[in-house]
């Protein structure tokens, strides 16, 4: 048992002492049905949040109108809930008001059956008012009650019958997915901060190909163009068969998906995103497909998308590193000494190979220059391909230097000559600098 779910029982037996009802709730019942590891645990009670806020010491009314408290005990912090039925949701988000009832009317209000299940931590019975088990055994995703009104209530909710189903492997019911599909388009009317935590969740969470599930019921779905048209213009965009044998820009970029595990986030986007500029690129040559220049416009949009999924400026900034650098591996076995060093050396390197292995895996499978650059690495070390400076710029004012352009130009030059192995000491630079810079 995790520290965290002990805290939740330990929290739910103060409830009940208390003389109050206390059930493990939604996702924690889910998962642990399921046979995995809960991430997060909740507890649901009959409590009011007031009281709630009276048995233990250290609260947080998180949601105090919604009868929601965050409970903070020995350092962990577990969400208790009262238990409520919600009046109609008039912002898509949250109810126009609240009122606290049974744990009957609680699971009704709840999104998917899968996660209105409730669990009795003293008996482990799982209580369930919605049908949750038997979708369970049958790998389905439904809504509780009427699809559309689930969906009205809370628009995330669409993107999250995605990601549940991707995740699990699960189908999603015809009505449920029918409804998705006629509010589809209503998915930008709320905050972009949530939509970007969802699609980076299909990312990251990834795992047995559910990234790439995930995108192709975006798309099924009818949510992949008002999220991610820029992905959405993937498909039917020819490439050359010997390098692309798999088929159009989109297949290719759902190829990479394919692959992911539990990736950082800054490598999902980087996959999700490094042909994206194909489309406005793209120009026949022949019987040849190319889309110069590809990869410096792609960094541009790049930014552009991560900027309205709401990502910090650290991700963005890494994602066009990766996007505008992504055929630099294939150049590798062509490149001077001191300009391989550089290469490797730069921040993001292992990234960068990581896409450079999915992008190839998902194309013609020629891992020639990833093998390359990944024995360089081993072979020069890190002393090698990032050396300290030979020379600073105190070297050059004792060389009578005076401070401007040419010092970076000059210790540029030294940099170079120590990478390709011509210089090896301060000594041999100050002296190699005296005859070429009087």
């Amino acid at each position: 048992m995790t520290k965290k779910e002990s805290v939740a029982r330990a929290i739910a037996a103060r409830l009940r002492e208390a003389g109050y009802t206390a059930y493990l709730a939604g996702g924690c019942v889910r998962d642990r049905l399921l046979g995995r590891e809960p991430e997060d645990f909740d507890v649901a009670t009959d409590a009011p949040a007031n009281m709630v806020q009276l048995l233990f010491s250290k609260t947080v009314p998180v949601g105090i109108q919604f009868g929601v408290v965050l409970v903070v005990l020995d350092d962990v912090p577990v969400e208790v809930a009262t238990f409520r039925a919600d009046a109609p949701y008039l912002d898509g988000r949250h109810p126009s008001s609240v009122r606290f009832s049974s744990p009957e009317e609680d699971a009704q209000r709840r999104d998917f059956t899968i996660n209105g299940m409730f669990l009795d931590p003293l008996t482990d019975a799982v209580i369930d008012y919605v049908g949750g088990e038997a979708d369970l055994r049958a790998g389905i995703i439904r809504a509780i009650g009427d699809p559309a009104e689930r969906l009205r209530e809370d628009r995330l909710r669409m993107l999250r019958a995605v990601r549940f189903s991707a995740r699990l492997g699960f189908q999603i019911e015809p009505r449920t997915i029918a409804a998705i599909q006629r509010a589809a388009s209503s998915i930008t009317d709320m905050a972009w901060e949530r939509i970007g935590d969802e699609v980076v969740r299909i990312l990251v969470d990834s795992e047995s190909a559910s990234a790439r599930r995930g995108f192709e019921l975006l798309d099924a779905t009818g949510l992949l163009v008002p999220i991610l048209p820029e992905v959405a213009a993937l498909k039917g965009v020819e490439q050359s068969p010997d390098y692309h044998p798999e088929g159009d820009v989109f297949v290719h970029t759902l190829g990479l998906l394919a692959q992911l595990a539990h990736p950082p986030e800054t490598l999902a986007l980087g996959a999700l995103l490094h042909d994206v500029a194909k489309p406005a690129c793209a120009r026949r040559e022949g019987e040849r497909i190319t889309f110069y220049g590809h990869t410096e416009l792609g960094a541009e949009m790049a930014i552009a998308v991560c900027q309205r999924l709401r990502r910090s400026r650290e991700t963005w900034e890494r994602v066009a590193s990766l996007v505008c650098n992504h055929l630099r591996p294939l150049q590798a076995p062509e490149m001077r000494q001191s300009t391989l060093k550089r290469f490797l050396a730069m921040d993001g390197i292992e990234e960068l190979l990581e896409l450079a292995r999915l992008d190839a895996m998902a194309s013609n499978k020629d891992l020639t220059a990833y093998k390359f650059c990944r024995e360089k690495l081993q072979e020069l070390g890190a002393a090698a391909i990032k050396p300290a400076p030979l020379l600073r710029g105190r070297d050059l004012l004792e060389l009578g230097f005076i401070p401007g352009p040419r010092f970076s130009e000059i210790l540029a030059a030294v940099s170079d000559a120590q990478l390709d192995g011509v210089l090896t000491t301060r000594e041999q630079a100050m002296a190699w600098v005296r005859e070429r810079y009087r």
